[in-house]
This record gives C-alpha cells, structure tokens and sequence, in this order.
C-alpha cells in the first residue's frame, strides 16, 4: 500500500496554460472596468516583472485590486463567475484534472499553491476539486471590501514555503511528517518550494526551470504538448 504523502501544485502554467492573473486582468479590460490602454501597458510590465522574477508583489496588487474596491459584492460575483464560464473553463484540460485526481486518489494531502490572488482563484480551486487553496490573501476591511493590500505573507516566491509552513501547522502537521513530497511547478520563482520536495516536477518548464531541472535530474512533465 502506497504511503500518503504531501502534493502541491502551482496553477497558473502549470495545471493551466494560461495566466490566470494576467488573464483576470484582460477580463477587466473586455468588461470595461478599466482604461484598455493604460491597464494593459501595467498590467503587461508586471507580468514581464513576474516572469522575471523581480515583481512587488505588493505594488501589483495594489494596482490590480483598485477596480474591485469600489464595486459591490453582486457584481464582484457576477464578474467571477463569467471569468470562469468564458476565460478559466475552456483552460481545465482532461490531463490536468486526472493528475489532480489521481494524487486525491492516492490519499495525498493536496494544496493548490499560487501566487495570484484569492479572489480570482478560489473557484479555479474548486473546478480542481482542491479544498486546500494557498493563495495571496487581499485585505479586506470591516465590511468586506478589499483594500488593495495583502493580508498575512504573500504566497510568492519564499512566501510560498512560509505559507505552506502555516498550513500545515494548522493542521497538525510539519513538513517532516511526509516521507514523499511532491511539487509540480512550471515557474523559477517556485525554486525555493520545488527544493523542498521530495519529488520535484518541472511541469511546462520555463526554459530557466527546464535547465536546472535537467541539471539537477529532476522530472520534467509536459501537460499541453
């Protein structure tokens, strides 16, 4: 009998193949919550900043969240559920379900770990039928509303292996308590999470991952090819 251990999945390109963060963005702009010009402009300059390893993540999610603090929960719904009915569903690939499932099946603790945000996530964790999402948490104050700041450490880059950290101490566990950890990343940014495990898979690799994956005799996985 196989021994449960620790599964962590990155999302955005690797259970994926898109960004959804960058993608949200794009949505906003087709729904007219932001200028198209100037949005993009940014919008691309902190993705190339991501991709580089080199984002403040804290200036991005000040500038992605503004057009959500000043609409109303129903519309904020409304718009959630579209992202996921016309952007995120047509992205859920047959192959990228079965190897979260399968992992499920095995009896593996399973966390989607990501560094977009909650609100554009939860329910793409849903659709993966992980309970368990690491997300960067948005600040919200007394009434709900987001402030454009982030609640708690970033899940980005060392804040991933923190937050994991966090939510295994709330659930009564340690890293230490799984003899196999894998982790599925396409990204360098997940280097410090992907030394964690026992398993690391280089998952639709970065050409930078994809080196090192190959140097240091890591698998390597190609989910979309």
């Amino acid at each position: 009998m196989t021994t449960p251990g620790l599964c962590l999945f990155d999302l955005d390109e690797t259970l994926i193949p898109i960004d959804s963060d960058h993608a949200w963005g794009e949505f906003m702009i087709r729904i007219g919550w932001v200028d198209e010009s100037e949005f993009r402009r940014r919008n691309d300059e902190f993705y190339a900043l991501y991709k580089a390893g080199r984002l403040d993540v804290h200036a991005y999610i000040a500038f992605v969240t503004q057009p959500l603090q000043t609409r109303g929960a129903a519309e904020l719904s409304d718009a959630q559920a579209r992202f996921m009915r016309e952007v995120i569903a047509p992205q859920l690939h047959p192959q990228a379900l079965a190897l979260v499932r399968g992992h499920a099946q095995r009896g593996d603790r399973i966390a989607l770990v990501t560094a977009t945000n909650d609100f554009v996530t939860a329910q793409i964790a849903k659709a993966f039928g992980t309970a368990d999402l690491i997300a960067i948490r948005l600040e919200r104050d007394a009434f709900g509303t987001i402030t454009g700041r982030i609640d708690g450490v970033p899940s980005y880059r060392e804040g991933k292996v923190t937050r994991v950290g966090q939510w295994l101490t709330g659930q009564g566990a340690h890293w230490s308590d799984f003899g196999r950890i894998a982790v599925y990343s396409d990204s360098l940014n997940d280097l410090p999470l992907l030394e964690r495990a026992t398993d690391p898979i280089a998952t639709n690799p970065s050409p930078q991952l994809e080196a090192i994956a190959k140097e240091r005799g890591w698998r390597i996985m190609n989910l979309f090819t």
